[in-house]
């Protein structure tokens, strides 16, 4: 027996009574759940990009709606057993969810109808809505233009209405996208902005959204993702944004109104503090090179190997110091940072030795990932407890193939 679905003509019903048909438990379900199907719902199940309703029958939680063919089912936490029951609709997220479904009907109509962007997918998440806009990318233009249309509409209050007809009335009528189905179809029309076949539900009129906020516009495969909120949704994102800009403000000591260029300025100066330490950096590993070589001794070989555990250095001085050391004619950096295990190896060409193949082997032992070229290797230590135990095995690694060279 197909379920009668109140919700088709009148979206408003918070609350009904209906007759259980059936009540089973669900078999592969992991909690004690029974799925119910009644002769006659105003539960929305998950369906064209919406969510499904919450609410309870007969004091049993709803948890799931599906649509099945003719028949929607009811996840339910507690089985019911009465014929004839009472039934809620959880209606805050009804509503809801029916001014992000008008207000993405209103959208889509004045992003094709305007500006020849037609809408290809919808999604209704639980903070956030989406539609996916075939074409070019568009402009900060385009989106504020779609925007203000929508918005203009919503302060208009037109009527929104549900149209019954087979495809090809609607079609005589403008619909906004033709369907290739037969009998007859459900569509939602906005007085004088769109018509649209859908079987969701929507509030009554365009005021009824609120107002419609874009979040923004991504690149989503071939299409462009608009993400956007109506209704309380936009209250509150308006509201949260004004926040965050009145707490970035007072930080930078500056008026909202000026926390663009505040910001500007900002990352100006960070930009250039961030070359000056650089190159400070650089000029200070140049001169510990300079002092680290004079206190090593060359070794049989004549290579000198400055090997280090360094700790409470900039990441980056790591790579400074060692290309600084592999500057000097015959010499060996082995350096570790401690506190996050990351390794350069490196060396001048004359010393002769392969330092991607050392870091290789290294790792293999102590355990890490990395590598490099011949001259200078990267890579970092699955355990950064283990940097001294590293570098004792390159050193010992170093002294094998040199005396395996001068052995043959």
């Amino acid at each position: 027996m197909a379920t009668r679905r109140l919700y088709y003509d009148d979206a408003f019903v918070k609350e009904f009574t209906a007759d259980i048909l059936s009540c089973e438990p669900e078999i592969h379900s992991s909690t004690a759940t029974w799925s119910v199907i009644l002769n006659q719902t105003a539960f929305y199940p998950t369906s064209g990009g919406q969510p499904h309703d919450l609410g309870k029958i007969a004091g049993g939680n709803v948890l799931d709606v599906r649509d099945e063919g003719d028949e929607i089912v009811h996840i339910v936490d507690r089985c019911v057993e009465k014929r004839n029951v009472s039934c809620c609709i959880d209606w805050p997220r009804r509503f809801d969810h029916m001014q992000q479904h008008t207000g993405q009907h209103l959208l889509s109509a004045m992003f094709q109808e305007r500006f020849g962007r037609p809408t290809v997918s919808f999604h209704l998440g639980a903070d956030l809505s989406s539609i996916d806009l075939r074409g070019p990318e568009p402009s900060e233009e385009i989106i504020e233009g779609g925007e203000r249309a929508a918005n203009e509409i919503i302060f208009e209050d037109r009527p929104v209405t549900v149209r019954y007809g087979t495809a090809e009335d609607l079609a005589e009528l403008g619909v906004r996208k033709e369907v290739d189905r037969s009998g007859i179809l459900r569509a939602i029309e906005i007085e004088r902005a769109d018509l649209q076949p859908c079987g969701g539900t929507h509030v009554k009129t365009t005021g009824q959204i609120g107002t419609l906020l874009v979040r923004r516009c991504t690149k989503m495969r071939q299409d462009w993702r608009v993400e956007f909120v109506c209704g309380a949704r936009a209250e509150r994102a308006a509201r949260q944004d004004f926040l965050r800009i009145r707490a970035a403000a007072e930080k930078l000591g500056c008026a909202a109104e000026e926390l663009a260029p505040s910001v500007d300025r900002l990352l100006a100066d960070r930009d250039i503090h961030f070359k000056r330490t650089r190159a400070l950096l650089q000029r200070l590993a140049e001169l510990e090179s300079v002092r680290v070589l004079q206190d090593i001794e060359p070794n049989r070989d004549g290579i000198r190997i400055v090997s280090r555990v360094l700790s409470g250095v900039e990441p980056e001085y790591l790579g400074f110091l060692a290309t600084a050391i592999a500057t000097h004619e015959r010499s060996v950096s082995l350096l570790i940072r401690r506190e996050c295990g990351h390794a350069v190896f490196a060396q001048h060409p004359s010393a002769g030795k392969d330092m991607s193949t050392l870091l290789k082997e290294v790792l293999v032992k102590v355990g890490g990932k990395g590598g490099g070229t011949r001259d200078f290797a990267r890579g970092r230590l699955a355990d950064s407890a283990r940097a001294e135990q590293a570098l004792i095995l390159a050193n010992d690694l170093l002294r094998g193939a040199q005396a395996a060279m001068q052995n043959s």
